[in-house]
């Protein structure tokens, strides 16, 4: 089996309202990337990018596209099956830039899947969670505001919720203090400040909430100010733009600064990287919050097989980030009721893209 053709379409994923986090940033759509690799055998795999905004990480839709006219060239006549392969083959074309790779890494454990007969859950170690609980992704404004998104979350069977902080000290104490004395039994709550706090500020708003039950994911921009943050407060604390790879989770883990990662499987480079980084996590006992940084059912699939094939202690919860994708690019995507997610049972990612929607590609390779 080869590689007979790399096609990529570009869409535009749009959020409804306008979705805010700190600092004043802010998006109404995200600008998804979706590769379809074709073999010769007639299978065909299906993969997703989509950053979080230009502004999340060191990651932009154009860079992306960009990035993949760089590696498929390269990657033409090349078993997709051979997946470490594969990447072996990006990195030695492309330093870095794991995100322009986890398109292509998603699509050939997609290839893997279907020429296997195997949902992609069961080549990455089995179904050992069989439902994953579903954490609400609350953007930022008043307090009123985000208590009411976390109400209008508990109606669809949310038990998490991670809800963004605006930046000033002032008003993101009144929004979680807030919103954490409306929370009802077993609800868990995470303030996320997406690096927006300085060091001073995160220490102000965590000593503010001493004694409220709260997770405290990402309060700085930096690891040394993320260590920092944590030898001044009791809040479990989640790193999540600062972990790209095995050596930041082994990194934060050595400081104690570390006891929930966000891994966000588009930001590590793939499906291959972020489950090296969830064994990793699973050996060290390091919880996880599995996501990715945006799209749409592709990229949840990812997420969905992903989620099921870790162990049920480390997998905390996983964000269905269709939440804020208001377009159906594929069908059979993962089950979404009550609070939870389950990952389809067909063969590979077990989705199938809708080509109506994805309209003409932007780039053919092959």
């Amino acid at each position: 089996m080869k590689i007979s053709k790399i096609v990529v379409y570009q869409i535009d994923l749009p959020c409804g309202d306008t979705y805010y986090i700190s600092g004043g940033r802010s998006f109404k759509s995200l600008d998804s990337t979706i590769v379809a690799i074709h073999t010769d055998s007639g299978i065909t795999g299906w993969g997703e990018a989509c950053p979080f905004g230009p502004y999340y990480t060191e990651a932009f839709a154009r860079g992306v596209r960009a990035g993949i006219a760089e590696l498929a060239p390269s990657l033409l006549g090349q078993d997709p099956g051979q997946v470490e392969h594969i990447y072996q083959i990006m990195d030695a074309t492309l330093r870095g830039h794991g995100y322009v790779k986890a398109a292509i890494d998603a699509a050939c454990w997609d290839i893997l899947g279907k020429a296997t007969d195997t949902p992609v859950y069961k080549l990455m170690g089995g179904k050992l969670t069989e439902e994953l609980i579903l954490t609400s992704s609350v953007p930022s404004g008043t307090p009123e505001d985000m208590a009411a998104n976390v109400a209008r979350f508990r109606t669809q069977g949310y038990l998490q919720h991670s809800a963004k902080a605006g930046g000033d000290p002032e008003m993101d104490i009144a929004r979680f203090s807030h919103v954490a004395s409306q929370l009802q039994a077993k609800e868990v709550l995470a303030a996320d400040a997406n690096c927006g706090w300085l060091t001073h500020e995160a220490i102000r708003v965590a000593q503010a909430l001493k004694g409220v039950d709260i997770y405290f994911e990402q309060p700085c921009a930096t690891f040394e100010k993320c260590v920092s943050v944590r030898k001044h407060i009791e809040q479990p604390l989640i790193p999540d733009e600062i972990i790209m790879d095995v050596n930041d989770v082994t990194r934060v883990h050595q400081h104690l600064a570390a006891d929930v990662i966000n891994l966000k499987i588009t930001r590590v480079g793939g499906l291959s990287k972020a489950r090296q980084i969830r064994d990793l996590c699973t050996s060290l006992g390091i919880g996880l919050w599995i996501q990715d940084t945006g799209g749409s059912q592709i990229a949840n699939a990812g997420i969905a097989h992903l989620g099921h094939s870790t162990r049920e202690e480390t997998a905390l919860g996983v964000w269905d980030c269709t939440e804020l994708a208001h377009i159906a690019v594929a069908d059979h995507g993962p089950k979404l009721a009550d609070g939870r997610m389950r990952a389809p049972d067909r063969p590979g990612l077990g989705i199938e893209p809708k080509l109506d929607v994805l309209g003409e590609p932007t780039m053919t390779f092959g």
